[in-house]
């Protein structure tokens, strides 16, 4: 087989998440964490960092304790950074690379969320700095445009928790950033 026919040929593991991924925005979220749990006995602690930071930032949505949505996305984004970091070896580093980097925006911007509700300000602020940093790099479209709407969304939010001292610790829910399809 031709190289450019390897790199072209979908990743089954992918998209066994991104076929999980659905059945949670059909509204199946206790099915599909089930599944993800499952994914994530078979690649394990140690597989593939693109699986995992995939697999680890769709499974945060699906956690009904705001503690376990945070422990996923942090495991999203150490995967994510082993990725980006050095030492990696695959066949096409490259590729893994610029998917976790693709990621990165939500990642943060994901883990900004998580430490609002649980009440973590400062920490918000510093996941919403990077998130916003990271997001200059996405491509224009409707993801890209998703995301910085996202971070708009919780820098305001920040903002008034800030101005409204008076108020209660946790904001009101507010909607997900768009997630990229593996």
């Amino acid at each position: 087989m031709a190289k450019g026919q390897e790199q072209a040929a979908p990743d089954a593991v992918l998209t066994r998440i991104g076929q999980v991924a659905m059945l949670h925005h059909a509204g199946d979220r206790e099915e599909a964490r089930h599944r993800f749990l499952g994914l994530w006995a078979e690649i394990g602690e140690h597989g593939d960092p693109l699986h995992r930071c995939t697999l680890a930032h769709y499974l945060a949505d699906t956690q009904d304790d705001p503690e376990e949505e945070l422990a996923w996305d942090l495991r999203a984004l150490s995967a994510a950074e082993e990725l980006t970091g050095e030492g990696h070896a695959s066949a096409d580093p490259h590729a893994g690379t610029l998917a976790a980097r693709a990621l990165y925006p939500s990642l943060h911007l994901n883990l900004a969320a998580d430490y609002d509700r649980l009440g973590h300000r400062e920490a918000a602020r510093l996941h919403l700095r990077h998130a916003r940093t990271a997001a200059r790099s996405l491509a224009p479209g409707r993801y890209g445009e998703g995301v910085r709407a996202s971070i708009d969304r919780l820098a305001l939010r920040l903002d008034r928790a800030d101005r409204d001292q008076d108020g209660p610790d946790r904001p009101e829910p507010w909607g997900r950033p768009p997630r990229q399809r593996p």
